[in-house]
């Protein structure tokens, strides 16, 4: 009499935990990571101190902040940009943050991983998950080392350092939240254009942005209607923590990420069981 061997895939955590671990080593193991965990120290470094230097005909600079913290979120919720002030603060972190996650989920299909991959662990979902925990966690380190450059920069240059001590804690727990739903979105553009890298890093950048939502910001705001509902877009919530954050606006920014998370991790697996993931 023969026995039949039957063969069952790990439950659910053990596989995760198994995907986490190779992933996050090969996170830790790659000369990306660290280089664009500097380049998000170094650009608001960069920023603030560019805006101190004096003219080409040697008159003074009108500096871009009057207070340190201004580098890291607008001084109140906005969707349309009024100067590049407003634009330029921890949300730089979403835009090269994609171009990150390109890179590291395209050398998945270019270094043959994937195909070795899915030949051994046939779950779609689990490679949704992994990438965007990962990548996630990536850019709310990225987040971190921004904060640290842009606040040296901008004691170095002399800015205020007044703010409400809990709306600034607020605001940056809100923007690293907002780290998983980027996460989401980047990893699920990288399975839509997994055989076009090049597509991938320009969809990637061009999301980060934010172009989308400051334009239906810019009609919405012409129509004198409420900005309010926009924050149910990733980008919207992203603005919407700024120097004035109350607790509403940290709950604003769970919900919005966890839910661009679930539809992303969704449709990311669905694509990936029904076409050729090679």
């Amino acid at each position: 009499m023969t026995r039949e061997l039957k063969f069952e895939s790990p439950d659910f955590g053990r596989r995760i935990k198994g995907m986490l671990g190779v992933d996050f080593y090969r996170l830790f193991h790659t000369p990306l990571f660290y280089i664009f965990l500097a380049i998000a120290a170094i650009i608001p470094a960069m920023v603030s101190a560019m805006t101190m230097m004096p003219a080409p005909d040697g008159s003074a600079s009108t500096p871009l902040y009057s207070n340190v913290w201004q580098i890291v979120a607008s001084a109140d919720s906005l969707y349309v940009v009024r100067s590049i002030a407003d634009y330029a603060n921890m949300n730089m972190v979403f835009i090269f943050g994609g171009i990150m996650v390109s890179i590291f989920i395209g050398h998945d299909y270019k270094s043959g991983y994937v195909k070795q991959l899915f030949t051994t662990h046939a779950k779609k979902q689990d490679y949704m998950i992994s990438k965007t925990l990962v990548c996630a966690f990536a850019m709310a380190a990225m987040c971190v080392t921004y904060l640290i450059g842009g606040t040296v920069g901008g004691l170095l240059v002399g800015y205020d350092t007044a703010v409400d001590p809990l709306a600034l804690v607020l605001a940056i727990l809100g923007k690293m939240v907002m780290s998983l739903g980027w996460a989401s979105l980047y990893t699920f553009l990288n399975v839509i254009f997994r055989k076009y890298f090049g597509i991938s890093i320009a969809s990637s950048f061009f999301f980060g942005t934010g172009i989308l939502i400051i334009g239906a910001a810019a009609v919405v705001e012409s129509l004198s209607l409420p900005t309010f509902f926009l924050n149910i877009f990733l980008y919207g919530s992203s603005v919407n923590a700024s120097l004035a954050s109350t607790p509403l606006t940290l709950i604003i920014c769970i919900a919005v990420s966890a839910l661009w998370t679930a539809v992303y991790n969704l449709l990311g697996t669905k694509l990936l069981s029904s076409c050729d993931v090679y």
